[in-house]
């Protein structure tokens, strides 16, 4: 029946156990009718599905591409080389990737000899893209090929915003293109079935431009959680999501964060996402990862886990001033821990629980 359990998936446990999601056959139904036309014997493209199928964006894109008449090809494993070999050799079409994979490709030294000419659509999230990832990205590959940012949960049967190709050409006057590079740093707009709105920590709905927690209303809710109750069940069918964001006058829905990950240090709350676009934009830096440890003069501080570009070298102190000429005082670091690589899960999300039981 419709009402009954297809999926039992797992979170990502990025901050906390993972936690079983029971998703409904009427929940994947809703979500992919909704999403793509039904295969009616045209050719429809071929589609490279390189993320695992125990993650919601493996399972939704094994099911879109067959509902809508595509032909699939399955990485077993992520291999930058390979993939850009399959994209080549396979005439793909169609592609989703996270972030580190977007990196990994760009970095690979084959990139700039790959057949991209069938490539039209090319799909990323399952985490925070880096906006110097995805500029370096929109310049790279062919003008032609459409860059999605799909912004979803396994709770809600994957995507919920999407940012389509057309955000992501920066081009038009000076004016246009500010506003273009600006959007490009949001999740796009709610999908047809979604509903969002911004909450406080009074749970009052805000207005346009107020950093709360992102509350959504879908038809493709979850049924539960196995053996454990929903806490984030919220009157008349909204649910919290746990992120951050705020949601601009013209419906863009920008993220700031998780709201497990906030850092309140006397009082201020913190996003740790501002901090690590600041420190991203050194050029010597390649990833960032901010978390707050304790303190017994302010509750919490700011510390950096910062891994350098092979080759490059800074300074602790550069990076502290460099921190406080665009930041305010009271967001800059406290310390900077210098390491080889971040810890991540399979999908490439940082895994912060890791980063403070080293502390």
């Amino acid at each position: 029946e419709e009402e009954d359990v297809s999926v039992l998936m797992y979170t990502s446990g990025t901050t906390s156990l993972p936690k079983g999601v029971m998703l409904r056959f009427r929940d994947f139904v809703a979500y992919v009718t909704a999403n793509v036309e039904m295969a009616d014997g045209t050719d429809r493209g071929v589609a490279l599905v390189c993320v695992p199928f125990y993650h919601i964006a493996g399972t939704t894109a094994m099911m879109t591409n067959i509902w809508t008449g595509r032909k699939v090809i399955v990485m077993p494993q992520f291999d930058a080389r390979n993939w850009l070999k399959l994209v080549a050799q396979e005439k793909v079409t169609h592609a989703f990737v996270v972030p580190t994979m977007m990196k990994q490709l760009l970095d690979e030294p084959g990139f700039k000899d790959t057949d991209f000419s069938n490539l039209t659509n090319l799909a990323y999230g399952g985490a925070p893209m880096p906006i110097q990832v995805i500029r370096r990205a929109i310049g790279a590959f062919p003008a032609k090929v459409g860059f999605v940012n799909a912004y979803g949960q396994t709770e809600t049967t994957s995507s919920l915003t999407v940012l389509g190709p057309d955000d992501h050409r920066i081009e038009g006057t000076a004016e246009q293109k500010e506003l273009k590079l600006k959007r490009l740093n949001s999740i796009g707009k709610p999908l047809p079935d979604v509903e969002i709105k911004v909450r406080d920590d009074d749970g009052k709905f805000q207005g346009a431009s107020v950093i709360g927690e992102i509350c959504i209303r879908t038809p493709r809710i979850m049924k539960g959680y196995a053996g454990r109750e929903d806490d984030s069940a919220l009157p008349d069918g909204w649910r919290a999501t746990g992120d951050l964001g705020w949601v601009d006058e013209e419906g863009y829905v920008f993220f700031a964060g998780r709201k497990d990950d906030m850092i309140i240090r006397g009082g201020e709350n913190i996003a740790p996402a501002e901090i690590e676009t600041v420190l991203m934009s050194h050029p010597a830096i390649d990833e960032v990862a901010v978390i707050g440890v304790p303190s017994v003069e302010w509750g919490q501080v700011v510390k950096a886990f910062v891994v350098k570009h092979p080759g490059e070298n800074v300074a602790y102190k550069e990076l502290i001033e460099f921190c406080r000429k665009r930041l305010s005082s009271f967001k800059c670091p406290e310390s900077i821990e210098f390491i080889d690589v971040l810890p991540k899960n399979p999908l490439g999300k940082i895994l912060r629980k890791e980063l403070r039981a080293m502390l």
